[in-house]
């Protein structure tokens, strides 16, 4: 698994920053491989979606 803010590695370093920024952002990274998505934010919410594993939404 991947961290969906930075795109490196979950389980090695500390995500407490990219935790605290995704509070307020939406993901830019694929947290099953770690491509990058394309993000659509809205005044109601975002969109990220991946090429091999679909969109998620808020």
């Amino acid at each position: 698994m991947f961290c969906d803010r930075c795109g490196e590695d979950a389980a090695q370093g500390d995500h407490a920053a990219c935790a605290a920024a995704r509070e307020l952002e939406p993901p830019r990274f694929c947290p099953q491989c770690r491509r990058r998505m394309k993000v659509q934010v809205v005044p109601t919410g975002w969109t990220a979606s991946c090429v091999e594993h679909g969109t998620r939404t808020s």
